[in-house]
């Protein structure tokens, strides 16, 4: 990209393109954008050069042994977050760690390298795939990293819901269903489909679900689907489109949905 006078071209324009900037910091740079043709056009130049890329570069699937060997390592550092949570400052193992929420213990050991990995697929997915998937992915993968997860921190949905109002465009479904082992833990704003969307983040075992919330009615809702080792469950309610994030098992992702269908 060629050198520009306006400083958020050179300084938040990239990292708005990478859908890195929170939801009010996003919402602020598309009000700069409105008035700004400086960075429309740079904007225009990174999209450019994405296109270009995903033209030229050929698509190859993920070898299968890359795939096992992530898994082992996911597999252990969900293990060893469970004892730090479960122990604290006298979990065993060497990756032993003094108490702290699970969540930001639980992703950190792997919170870079499932950035690194987004960003790496980021140019080589193949071609026509629906933008909004590439989003909720993205969205997910920055949630693990630490201190990315949760804007209020609660298990009470009087607490949770209420927090949206004036944070998110939206009003989403809260509920709480630890009896049937999904814990709610908290909520978070996010940004994508241009606005402010709703995460309610819910611990299942040692996985983390995000279940966004956005409107855009008259729009055909993707199918259900995986993308980058992560499964995606669309449904609509109301006037609202969900969507759940996880790598948890396909059965356990489509339980929750069924349970929030019935709130």
């Amino acid at each position: 990209m060629s050198p520009r006078l306006c400083a958020e071209t050179n300084t938040r324009l990239p990292v708005y393109f990478d859908g890195e900037l929170d939801a009010l910091a996003a919402a602020e740079l598309e009000q700069h954008l409105a008035g700004c043709a400086e960075c429309r056009a740079g904007l225009e130049e990174l999209r450019d050069l994405r296109a270009a890329l995903r033209r030229e570069l050929k698509f190859r699937p993920t070898p299968p042994e890359l795939k096992t060997r992530i898994s082992a390592a996911l597999d252990r550092e969900s293990a060893d977050a469970y004892r730090a949570d479960a122990y604290g400052a006298d979990a065993p193992g060497p990756r032993a760690r003094a108490a702290r929420p699970f969540w930001a213990g639980a992703f950190a050991g792997v919170a870079a390298a499932a950035l690194a990995a987004s960003l790496a697929l980021f140019f080589i997915v193949p071609a026509g795939v629906d933008p909004l998937l590439d989003d909720l992915v993205n969205a997910h993968v920055r949630s693990l990293m630490p201190a990315h997860l949760i804007d209020v921190e609660s298990t009470d949905r009087h607490t949770v819901k209420p927090w949206f109002a004036g944070h998110v465009d939206v009003s989403p479904v809260v509920a709480d269903f630890a009896d049937q082992g999904y814990k709610l833990i908290g909520g978070r704003a996010d940004y994508f489909a241009h606005q402010r969307a709703a995460a309610v983040i819910y611990r299942h075992g040692a996985h983390i679900i995000n279940v966004f919330s956005w409107s855009q009615e008259g729009k055909r809702l993707p199918s259900d689907t995986t993308r980058n080792g992560y499964h995606l469950a669309f449904w609509r309610s109301g006037n609202l489109d969900y969507c759940a994030v996880s790598d948890t098992g396909w059965d356990e992702l489509l339980a929750l949905e069924k349970l929030l269908k019935t709130e």
